[in-house]
């Protein structure tokens, strides 16, 4: 049970850390109005917050860990929000990425 929530507050702090700066970006670079930047705010403050709630009570090691599953969330994003393509290279790179997060945070049993 404990790394299944861990993995689902990687994956919510992942929605809320890159949907909060996604709506921000909407909001300034797209013109869509400061309605939008302030939500990316609450976004990201809520990002914040999820990541505290981290089994694992080091907070180096959560930002790290972490740094991997913004990378693929990341691309998965801009796939699904906009239009996005990732070459294979994007792939193997999310991929390291993601692999490096089960080596910081569950490779110790």
């Amino acid at each position: 049970m404990g790394v299944f929530r861990s993995v689902l507050l990687f994956v919510l702090a992942a929605v809320a850390e890159i949907g909060g700066a996604w709506l921000v970006w909407q909001g300034v670079r797209e013109q869509r109005g400061w309605w939008w930047v302030g939500l990316g705010v609450i976004a990201l403050g809520a990002y914040g917050f999820v990541a505290t709630l981290q089994p694992d009570a080091n907070f180096g090691r959560i930002l790290a860990a972490y740094g991997g599953v913004f990378v693929a969330g990341s691309l998965v994003w801009g796939v699904v929000f906009d239009g996005f393509r990732p070459d294979r290279f994007d792939v193997i790179g999310a991929l390291l990425c993601l692999a490096g997060v089960g080596v910081i945070m569950y490779a110790r049993g």
